[in-house]
């Protein structure tokens, strides 16, 4: 994927201004040893699952598991930031060490760097509503000096800051130092002080570029009114963002739902710059300086409800008591979701999946055709991709809304014709998009 949509920009714009005032910092340069890996995923604790994984097992030189991961290439020069490599696919740049590791290796002079950003192509991981999401990794932070900015994160699909990122790790200029940040709301402004997120400021993290160290976030819906985000070095915890400080229904959208993972190692910028006060990386900047990956997991807990409701199958009603139904139960991709009389078949029995707000009926999902964000852009079937046109949140007034398209699930002029098929519309509050889940 080539990183050049405006989302993408905003993006790394907010993780450069997000930390640019954190004060004089202490510089740790040592020497960086390719090292060997440490151990295997760990096991899900007692009362979690596993849902994402990888521990970068492979042959030395292999490139990574394109099953659970993309590369993200492109110039740093269309991200927004003022980072001045290029990303790129090659394993010079990202690749497997054969130790089961995965380095993410900076290389060049002057103003002439690539680099690596991989992603997963999906969004693999979310917490459940009443229950909990781990997002842990182990790794070791580059050294090399002024310029490099590695980053452990993830994004929520769709619109950005509106659909949700959390940043598990930065740091720059090889300093022992960790950030913790989350970002929603609109930019600029808003709940989350956008463009700088709600964050910790960079911590300490001694020996952070001499060995392995955890950087995990756990996200907390068990208390439905108050949901909350913590970060953590190797098992402590460092800062903690609540739902309170945002409002809920900014939380629900940023966060109740699935959000991709993502490595990256930039170089140069306004961030690392702002920080050490000149332009960087400079003549002194080593190349060849490696954020070194042991593993990566996902875990979560059970939910146990929440608001909006559990899972469960049953009939979608909207105005008139009509219901939400898969035009002639065919399973077909792009077949319509239309409004109908309700009748208990199959057709109408609808699941609400918390983890990745999405419905499901027939083994699929309801899915905005061709991912548009068009008023008037028709609801269909489609296999389930995990892909932010098949994200419905749940608001307060009865509304599904659709982040990306920023829109709602919406019976066309307020019909009650059976078989008017559905579509997305400026979210209005109108009876027409007011829907009772099962």
């Amino acid at each position: 994927m080539i990183l050049t949509s405006t989302l993408q920009r905003k993006t790394l714009f907010r993780r450069t201004t997000a930390l640019l005032a954190t004060g004089a910092l202490t510089v740790l340069l040592t020497a960086f040893g390719n090292a060997p890996a440490q151990g295997a995923v760990p096991p899900p604790p007692s009362g979690w699952t596993t849902v994402f994984s990888d521990d970068f097992n492979g042959a030395a030189g292999a490139g990574v598991n394109t099953s659970n991961w993309m590369y993200n290439t492109g110039p740093g020069s269309n991200f927004g930031t003022g980072e001045i490599e290029t990303m790129t696919s090659s394993t010079q740049n990202v690749h497997l060490d054969g130790n089961g590791n995965l380095d993410i290796t900076a290389i060049g002079s002057g103003s002439n760097w690539t680099s690596g950003r991989i992603q997963t192509p999906s969004a693999v991981a979310g917490a459940p509503a009443g229950g909990k999401l781990e997002v842990t990794a182990s790794l070791q932070q580059p050294t090399g000096g002024l310029g490099y900015w590695p980053a452990f994160w993830m994004l929520g699909q769709g619109q950005w800051p509106e659909n949700g990122e959390i940043d598990i790790m930065e740091d720059v200029n090889a300093r022992s130092q960790v950030a913790g940040t989350i970002h929603c709301g609109v930019s600029p402004g808003g709940p989350c002080n956008e463009g700088n997120g709600i964050g910790s400021g960079l911590q300490n993290c001694g020996g952070c570029q001499s060995g392995f160290h955890t950087y995990t976030m756990i996200l907390d819906r068990t208390n439905t009114s108050n949901e909350s985000i913590t970060f953590y070095l190797d098992g402590n915890a460092y800062f903690t963002v609540t739902e309170g400080q945002v409002g809920t229904s900014t939380w629900q959208q940023a966060y109740d739902h699935n959000l991709t993972i993502l490595f990256d190692l930039a170089m140069g910028g306004a961030f690392p710059n702002g920080v050490c006060g000149c332009t960087t990386p400079t003549g002194a900047t080593t190349s060849g300086g490696t954020m070194t990956v042991q593993y990566v997991a996902a875990y979560t807990t059970n939910g146990g409800g929440g608001n909006p409701p559990p899972p469960g199958g049953g009939a979608i009603t909207g105005i008139a008591g009509l219901c939400v139904d898969d035009r002639s139960a065919s399973t077909a991709n792009g077949n319509p979701i239309q409004i109908y009389t309700c009748n208990g078949t199959n057709a109408q029995q609808w699941t609400f999946v918390q983890a990745g707000t999405t419905l499901h009926v027939l083994g699929k999902c309801m899915d905005i055709t061709s991912g548009g964000t068009a008023n008037g852009t028709l609801v269909q079937l489609y296999d389930c991709n995990n892909t932010a046109a098949q994200v419905w949140i749940p608001q307060s007034n009865g509304s599904l809304y659709n982040p990306q398209s920023n829109k709602c699930l919406d019976d066309p002029a307020s019909s009650t014709t059976p078989g008017t098929q559905l579509q997305i519309w400026d979210c209005n509050g109108g009876a027409n998009q007011s829907w009772h889940l099962p």
